[in-house]
């Protein structure tokens, strides 16, 4: 027999999931309660009336009320007769119920008043034990299957209430190992030693060192914590413990406590294990709120976290992995040396790091040949390994949208813009006017930064609308930057100026269009002010607001570090170097005014230039053919230096 057809389909030709078991076994549970209720409140409405048999019972048989009746035979050899009695007025029937011994009298006098009735044997005991035992049993069976096994097989039974949700992961369970880590090679190094001292402790003992009690992932969300801990799960051959900092609040008090403790129980047992606490802030706030006071549920938990880690009664052999994106709102007690000895930092991938997590979510993938992974990495700054994955996924389902066999670097590119700007917005129709305007815009952004020196080279422009953009200009930097030099700053703000003025110097007003690059002129300045002391009024100094977060308790109201004619002064500077950045953009413009309506006329018509158009059309006045581009590129390669040759 076909499986299949016990499998039913829809109307939309699906099939129906199988419903589980056990809401089979309820709803049949709940049908037959129902019908044994059903049963016994209708044997209690017609409930039978006793009658004698002598006269009674004779006298009704002879007045002819008798409708039927049945001779109910026991096993103890007593009998009765039970049928139905017809009311005085004719208009209804009642139940009777006689005791008397069967002789063949009765018989005679049942078939001499022509009543039917007929001879039935009976076991009393046995029903009677089962139809009171029965309703019972399936009210039990019922609360049992929809409420006491539901609740205890989840864990939220109310005996399990203080028992650790801790899920114990083995080989088998978890196949993710070092080898799908990338971009984070010094937190993986020290995590190795861990697991390193788990496999062979005499290593480090020898020289009298002992392991960390407690190690602290911090970074950014999406940059592999929770990775790299399934990781360790991977490659340690130790039980390994995996919970959420949330799992151990409930809405109970002493909930959280009695968990912390069943779980370290559960890891002395299993010892030596590693147990990781995923989001630890979620229990392990500061203890200290500075407003209100009382019992606080969450405060006993963090309790007994810190004495389980390190108290009276620690014993060795259980190691702690915990991470979280807030290391500033845990409590000091749990990070000081003996709980958390060690703070690993997992931060943003860099540059070499963006092409390892490219290359190892490309295995999962079609990639063409011809894609070039580093240009995407180059163009990803800032981006983790969680928009890394989605951006690879993206630019899949960009492909497959399209029909296409493999993924190429164009879809990788379109889904970088859409992760980091948003789709494009084709549906936004823009007449002449706005998108000339748009794309003047666009091309004194272009000119300028192309002009400016020391600026990333320009990746593309484009006048597609974008999320919440008419249009964008895109750089390409060549390596990942940790620092940043006053005249490169000065450059960033010159080349948010080229939009503005381009629309002054093309159509004699201006519009809204550049409210976000005034917003990062005005941020890059002003923190050259007061943050990076880059500013020659004012000095070496730093001037800004102390502020701190209101639920830790230490500062509730914002206290100003400068005085009235400082914040002035500062004010003035700040707009002294916006002027001079917005009188550059405003000479590299005028200057290159042919080059600006030229770039602005070939956007309107193509809508998207890359980085290499635009420095030919500033080179050349145009944009070169294929073969004069593999001319040029020909002369380059000759003309630079070959690397030196190794000894």
């Amino acid at each position: 027999m076909d499986p299949k057809q016990n499998n039913p389909k829809d109307p939309q030709g699906q099939r129906r999931p199988p419903m589980p078991m056990r809401a089979l076994v309820a709803w049949f549970l709940l049908i037959a309660l129902v019908v044994t209720v059903f049963q016994l409140a209708t044997q209690h409405s017609n409930k039978a009336t006793s009658l004698p048999y002598n006269p009674d019972f004779l006298t009704l048989l002879k007045e002819g009320r008798i409708n039927k009746c049945e001779v109910v035979m026991e096993v103890s050899g007593q009998s009765f007769i039970r049928g139905e009695l017809k009311e005085l007025d004719g208009t209804g029937i009642k139940q009777f119920r006689v005791e008397t011994p069967v002789t063949e009298n009765l018989v005679e006098k049942l078939t001499a008043a022509k009543v039917p009735f007929e001879f039935k044997p009976q076991n009393p005991l046995v029903w009677q034990i089962v139809s009171s035992t029965v309703p019972f049993l399936l009210v039990f069976a019922l609360i049992y299957f929809l409420f006491y096994r539901n609740m205890s097989g989840s864990a939220r039974g109310a005996f399990n209430f203080g028992k650790s949700r801790a899920r114990l992961m083995t080989r088998d369970t978890n196949k993710i190992t070092f080898k799908d880590v990338a971009g984070a090679d010094e937190a993986r190094e020290e995590v190795q030693e861990i697991i390193e001292f788990l496999r062979d402790p005499k290593k480090f003992q020898r020289l009298g060192g002992r392991i960390p009690k407690g190690v602290l992932l911090v970074g950014p969300p999406g940059t592999g914590k929770t990775l790299i801990a399934k990781a360790i799960a991977g490659e340690a051959q130790v039980p390994f413990f995996s919970i959420s900092g949330s799992d151990f609040v409930e809405m109970f008090v002493g909930v959280g406590a009695s968990r912390v403790r069943d779980m370290f129980e559960q890891g002395k047992k299993n010892a030596p294990c590693i147990i990781f606490i995923d989001e630890i802030d979620a229990v392990g706030r500061s203890r200290f709120s500075g407003i209100g006071g009382g019992h606080d549920e969450r405060e006993q938990t963090l309790n007994a976290l810190l004495v389980e880690m390190d108290g009276f009664d620690t014993q060795e052999g259980v190691i702690i992995i915990a991470a979280t994106n807030r290391p500033d709102v845990l409590d000091p007690a749990l990070l000081r040396p003996g709980r958390f000895d060690r703070q690993i930092v997992v931060d943003l991938p860099n540059l070499t790091g963006r092409e390892a997590i490219l290359k190892i979510h490309a295995r999962k993938v079609k990639l063409d040949a011809t894609v070039q992974l580093r240009n995407i990495a180059r163009g990803t700054p800032g981006f983790s390994g969680a928009d890394l994955a989605n951006l690879m996924n993206e630019a899949a389902l960009l492909a497959a949208r399209r029909g296409a066999e493999t993924i190429h670097e164009k879809d990788l590119e379109e889904a970088r813009d859409k992760v980091r700007w948003g789709r494009e917005r084709r549906s936004r129709v823009l007449d002449d006017k706005e998108k000339r305007l748009t794309a003047c815009h666009e091309a004194g952004h272009a000119i300028v930064l192309a002009l400016t020196p020391g600026a990333e080279p320009l990746h593309k422009v484009t006048i597609i609308p974008r999320g919440q953009a008419l249009g964008a200009t895109f750089q390409l930097p060549e390596k990942d930057r940790y620092t940043e030099g006053r005249e490169r700053l000065l450059g960033m703000i010159t080349g948010t100026m080229g939009g503005r003025v381009a629309e002054q110097l093309c159509f004699g007003e201006i519009t809204t269009g550049a409210a976000s690059d005034i917003k990062q002129a005005t941020h890059i300045a002003r923190m050259m002010v007061t943050e990076w002391g880059m500013s020659d009024l004012l000095g070496f100094q730093h001037f800004g607001t102390r502020e701190e977060l209101l639920f830790l308790g230490r500062e509730v109201s914002r206290t100003n570090e400068m005085s009235e004619e400082t914040a002035r002064k500062i004010d003035a500077e700040v707009k002294r170097i916006i002027d001079e950045c917005y009188q550059k953009a405003v000479d590299i413009l005028t200057h290159n005014r042919a080059k600006l309506d030229l770039l602005t006329s070939l956007l309107i018509e193509r809508e998207t230039l890359d980085g290499r158009d635009v420095e030919e059309i500033l080179k050349h006045d145009r944009i070169l053919t294929a073969a004069e581009r593999n001319a040029e590129d020909a002369v380059k390669e000759a003309e630079t230096p070959a690397a030196p040759a190794a000894e």
